[in-house]
């Protein structure tokens, strides 16, 4: 065992302040990593508030992780000591079911292991994320972190980088086809990058025409701005594929207009209430509306992979792990271009 020193969350109402606790000993197939950087997620604050239920305290978030390994078990092949690597959502699975035999562990049947807020596979053992010192992992559920990419900046992708990339692999995004991404935040920003570098004529669809400006910096050749109705009529019926990054409230049947015939929408997003669907939305025209849920280890790699041979990133802001409680504050207001990612070396200030 060992100590590790943390942010933690202590109930869903307090800020987040430091907590210390203990780590596994490196078992036989374990990585031991040395946390260099850790995003932050939206959905650090939804479970640190305890929004989506089940939340269980003391709390360290973070499953954005990228570091170095500074051990190994004795039985480990894939990694060695000094090694870049990166831990994303998930930290173990069954391995044996048929989601997990497709190398799909995200849609374990039995109950993946999150990386913080969830149990170990014998469903008594916490976990606890990467706002801390270090971390021990199976090597199963460890990445590599391609040697160009700068770490901090790599960090997102190990959740906002995935979370887009797996949809659009999976419905084949790419060249001939038109593209919108609804929102530029942290997993937008990252739609807009992926969709462009696969090929795809793409849009943001925002309710902030400011940011078709920004977009088109990071790839996008248009916008679509939601609230205006010339805009969305001009652009009705055009879309191939929709990616819906937000997670507030919004109204799907609209964005399902912009689709042709045979379109999809695919939702990455996770709002806290319900919303609702008139189904003439999706009749008409033999629309499809799917979600997808971040992504498997393999596509993770292969995410980070196809980063590292397009020297893709996310756009962040470091900061010191001292101010997660005004980092969460700002991205209630979106006030972040468009990750904030913490150094966790500050741990020790």
């Amino acid at each position: 065992m060992t100590t590790a020193h943390a942010f933690a969350a202590y109930d869903a109402t307090s800020p987040l302040k430091p907590w210390s606790f203990e780590r596994r000993a490196v078992g036989e197939t374990d990585v031991a990593i040395a946390i260099d950087y850790c995003g932050v997620c939206h959905s650090d604050i939804h479970q640190a508030r305890n929004e989506w239920g089940g939340s269980v305290y003391p709390m360290v978030p973070g499953h954005e992780i990228v570091g170095h390994v500074t051990a190994v078990g004795s039985k480990v092949t894939k990694f060695k000591v000094g090694d870049a690597v990166g831990v994303g959502c998930l930290v173990d699975s069954c391995r044996t079911c048929d989601a997990c035999e497709e190398h799909l562990e995200q849609y374990c049947e039995n109950g993946f292991s999150g990386t913080y807020n969830s149990t170990e596979q014998d469903k008594k053992t916490p976990t606890y994320g990467g706002y801390s010192d270090h971390i021990v992992v199976t090597q199963e559920f460890v990445l590599k972190v391609p040697e160009n990419l700068p770490l901090d900046a790599a960090a997102p992708l190990l959740c906002a980088g995935v979370t887009t990339w797996s949809p659009l692999k999976h419905w084949n995004v790419g060249k001939g086809q038109k593209v919108g991404v609804v929102g530029l935040g942290g997993l937008g920003h990252m739609g807009v990058k992926f969709a462009a570098a696969l090929g795809a004529e793409t849009y943001i669809i925002t309710t902030s025409p400011g940011k078709i400006a920004d977009a088109k910096q990071l790839g996008a050749v248009g916008g679509v701005v939601s609230t205006d109705t010339a805009s969305i009529a001009e652009h009705a019926g055009s879309f191939d594929f929709i990616l819906s990054t937000i997670s507030a409230q919004y109204d799907i049947g609209m964005y399902l207009n912009l689709l042709k015939r045979d379109g999809k929408m695919v939702v990455v997003g996770a709002p806290d209430k319900p919303s609702d669907i008139m189904t003439f939305s999706l009749i008409m025209g033999r629309k499809t509306l799917a979600g997808s849920l971040i992504g498997g280890i393999k596509e993770t790699q292969e995410m980070l992979d196809f980063c590292g041979k397009h020297n893709i990133t996310s756009d962040v802001e470091v900061i010191p792990v001292q101010q997660i409680n005004e980092a969460y504050a700002r991205m209630m207001k979106s006030d972040v271009r468009y990750r904030f990612v913490l150094d966790m070396k500050t741990l020790a200030a």
